[in-house]
């Protein structure tokens, strides 16, 4: 059977419009200390899906696995972490995450509850300097594409405490952005991987990290 030459160049021209090369891939940060840096399986490819459709971002479907000092660092402009135990930053690590972050780079910190005294001790080693400071519920972070009027969301209770969204600013930008008693990561996983799931936090979870994503991508 003949397939004319016009039916060809418009099947070439479909499938090079229909497959583009992905722009950004999230990261995964791996750290020491024998912390579960690896929790929340099914959250960053929710929220990649999520913000491809909805912000029409253009990240891989899979997110990568870097550790804190690998030169790899480098290769994603937007890096989560998470985790419930013991976080350590060798002094070669902490100088190889504070040139990221100073160089452009974004750090998200997703505590899964019980991260908090670890990591805060670890990112002084990276910014001795600073110190986390709460953002308003006023800041542009909160008000990107979806509305967050009363701040950062609450999405697992835990221990029943106030949701509280705590950053980092280099010369005055947020270079990285601390989620505490929110535990957005786990709202991003797959419905129904929590007994506790509800189709509204879910959306206020994928929402608020749509909005951070927007936010550190055009800061």
């Amino acid at each position: 059977m003949k397939i004319r030459t016009g039916a060809v160049f418009i099947l070439i021209l479909f499938l090079h419009c229909s497959f583009t090369t992905p722009t950004y891939r999230m990261a995964k940060l791996k750290y020491g200390g024998g912390g579960d840096w690896y929790a929340n399986r099914t959250a960053l490819p929710n929220l990649i899906e999520f913000c491809n459709k909805n912000l029409n971002t253009n990240f891989a479907e899979e997110e990568a696995t870097v550790e804190v000092g690998s030169t790899e660092l480098f290769n994603y402009p937007f890096v989560y972490m998470t985790g419930h135990g013991n976080v350590v930053f060798s002094d070669y690590e902490a100088v190889n995450l504070r040139k990221y972050l100073n160089g452009g780079g974004f750090l998200h910190i997703d505590d899964n509850y019980g991260l908090d005294k670890f990591v805060r001790k670890e990112m002084k080693k990276v910014f001795p300097e600073l110190s986390f400071v709460e953002l308003p519920v006023s800041h542009a972070l909160y008000h990107q594409k979806y509305q967050f009027p009363g701040g950062l969301p609450k999405i697992h209770e835990h221990d029943g405490h106030r949701a509280q969204g705590f950053g980092l600013f280099w010369k005055g930008r947020l270079v990285c952005f601390y989620t505490y008693e929110s535990d957005l990561g786990n709202g991003w996983e797959d419905y129904g991987t929590y007994p506790a799931d509800k189709q509204e936090s879910r959306l206020n979870a994928l929402q608020m990290g749509a909005n951070l994503i927007q936010y550190a991508l055009t800061q």
